[in-house]
């Protein structure tokens, strides 16, 4: 049963993965020009990074990956919950869903504190403007 439930999730897990990734595309701008032709415009033509730092693109990539293990850890914490209401006096299975739910919590807190702390040293760096989360603060 536990290998039946582990391979649904991992396929469910993939699925979402890729269907659900955002896909973006640098792609070149036309003008019209006489009778109805297209020309590029050239500056558009090489795809380049914005410019943004690379602490600042480090701190995206570190908020998405922190984001994406809380929300794993909290889909942890709702499979232990439910090992543990299916345990039904089994008392292996019960310990096994108490420690798996004692990982993921750990996991989300490190998951949390780990958000703040990027967000706090971006907020102090070049990386980070005045605000914290989205909300302006006293400069």
């Amino acid at each position: 049963m536990y290998h039946k439930f582990s391979s649904l999730f991992y396929t469910s897990l993939s699925l979402f993965l890729l269907f659900l990734a955002p896909l973006t595309t640098n792609a070149a701008t036309t003008t019209t020009g006489p009778y109805g032709f297209s020309i590029m415009d050239t500056e558009d033509a090489v795809p380049t990074l914005n410019n943004e730092s690379i602490f600042d693109t480090l701190t995206v990539f570190l908020n998405w990956t922190l984001g994406l293990i809380g929300i794993l850890s909290v889909i942890g914490f709702v499979i232990s919950g439910i090992f543990y209401l299916t345990s039904a006096g089994d008392e292996d299975q019960a310990k096994r869903a108490k420690t798996i739910m004692i990982y993921t919590i750990t996991g989300l807190s490190v998951a949390l504190v780990s958000l703040i702390i990027v967000n706090a040293i971006a907020g102090l760096t070049v990386a980070g403007d005045t605000s914290f989360w989205g909300y302006p603060t006293a400069v």
